[in-house]
């Protein structure tokens, strides 16, 4: 269109005779033009036809400079999208053969020889890279160990258990679970938290569609869910137990995955947690609230200022084991320094979080601070949150985490005020 106008092409109606109906007005295009033109691009470089006016030697001159620099500008972006796409390939296959040249380290070197090599400088520098998949749910299991001392015997039977009251239980569609209730519930009543599983397995990672009902992982879900709540009927089933439950079945078959939970949930962190031990939990916040301030002190201001207080933020991260925060590939590369450095990485993993959007959080109010920390972006680069982790420093006053817990652990129960 822009380029006929550029030409002011004239077309004049032709006369008609009776009975014969006017050409379109693409007939008369074509019949006015001696050529049928491809594209715009055509018209500019083309030469007028033979019943119009020659264009001025400047007007060709601009327009085949134009086509040439679109020309040009074309080829530009189509040599980037190609510089890019060999750079991500070359990228994929250095990955690649970063993961499988470290899957053999393990697999030859590190794993036959566990306990001698598990606590080198060595096996540590490699732990921090990532584990790789094919070898994740091995390291996490002799990590973690099992200190419970559970079977695969034990687990079919708590698991026989969970399907038997399964049965009994009634129909009627299951209630929300009561977190905060669950710490005063009668033995009795925390098993009857089994009938709140179904509901919160639907709730499971359900952009994968693997563990809702149909999909490949659901009874494997909900088996280990359902034993785990009659080994423990003193702690029962919890809201967040179905995604640490998840993350295991993805790296594990499903006995070593239930062994790997129950001794997961086991230790202190995660018993305060699940159990809703409300002044433990006050005791964690505390001593994550003394290294914030000694990591991050303009923020911990900003924080203070607007009275948001650790809970809000860290209680999911801390029940989910960040699996429910931080996209899957970087939540198992946080489980996999967890396995290696205990309760002390999920607060260090929480700093980290805070120091990659520092900028950000310190331009927030109280209402935009909480939104952003309850939903994370959804793409995290794994190695610049991986360096914000690695800049914090776990001491304070040359007290390590655990000496600060203690203390803490010694003193009256703190009280975080909103």
């Amino acid at each position: 269109r822009g380029a006929q106008s550029a030409s002011q092409i004239d077309l004049k109606p032709e006369k008609h005779g009776p009975g014969h109906s006017p050409p379109s007005p693409r007939q008369s295009v074509r019949k006015n033009l001696d050529f049928e033109p491809l594209s715009t691009t055509a018209l500019i470089l083309e030469d007028r036809p033979a019943n119009l006016p020659a264009k001025p030697a400047e007007e060709a001159q601009k327009h085949r400079q134009q086509y040439e620099q679109m020309v040009a500008q074309a080829k530009k972006r189509d040599l980037k999208e190609a510089q890019k796409r060999r750079k991500q390939l070359e990228d994929r296959c250095k990955l690649e053969e970063s993961i499988g040249n470290a899957a053999q380290t393990w697999n030859q070197e590190i794993l036959p020889n566990w306990s001698a090599m598990c606590t080198s400088r060595r096996v540590r520098e490699l732990w921090w890279q990532g584990v790789p998949p094919s070898v994740r749910g091995k390291v996490w299991s002799l990590a973690v160990g099992n200190e419970l001392n559970i079977t695969h015997e034990l687990f079919n039977i708590c698991l026989a258990r969970a399907r038997e009251k399964w049965k009994s239980m009634p129909t009627a569609p299951p209630t929300e679970p009561e977190t905060e209730g669950n710490a005063s519930l009668s033995l009795a009543d925390r098993e009857a938290s089994l009938e709140l599983i179904k509901l919160d397995i639907s709730r499971t990672f359900p952009h994968l569609c693997i563990f809702q009902q149909g999909g490949p992982y659901y009874d494997m879900l909900h088996s280990i869910l359902g034993a785990y709540t009659c080994y423990r009927p003193d702690v029962g089933y919890v809201q967040g137990m179905s995604f640490i439950a998840a993350v295991l079945i993805l790296n594990l078959d499903t006995p070593d995955a239930f062994i790997a939970f129950a001794n997961l949930l086991n230790k202190p962190c995660q018993m305060a947690f699940f159990r809703v031990d409300h002044s433990l939990m006050l005791k964690y916040f505390a001593a994550f609230e003394v290294f914030f301030e000694e990591n991050l002190p303009k923020l911990f201001v900003h924080f203070k200022e607007n009275n948001l207080t650790p809970d809000i933020y860290l209680i999911d991260w801390i029940f989910t084991l960040y699996s429910r925060s931080l996209p899957l590939d970087l939540a198992c590369r946080v489980w996999d320094v967890f396995c290696r450095d205990g309760d002390e990485f999920l607060f260090r993993v929480a700093l980290g979080i805070l120091r990659l959007y520092e900028d950000v959080l310190t331009r927030m109010d109280f209402i935009h601070n909480a939104q952003f920390l309850t939903r994370l972006p959804d793409h995290i680069s794994p190695d610049q949150l991986f360096s914000h982790i690695h800049a914090v420093h776990m001491t304070s006053k040359n007290r390590k985490w655990g000496q600060v817990l203690q203390a803490l652990q010694e003193r009256n129960s703190p009280v975080l005020k909103r």
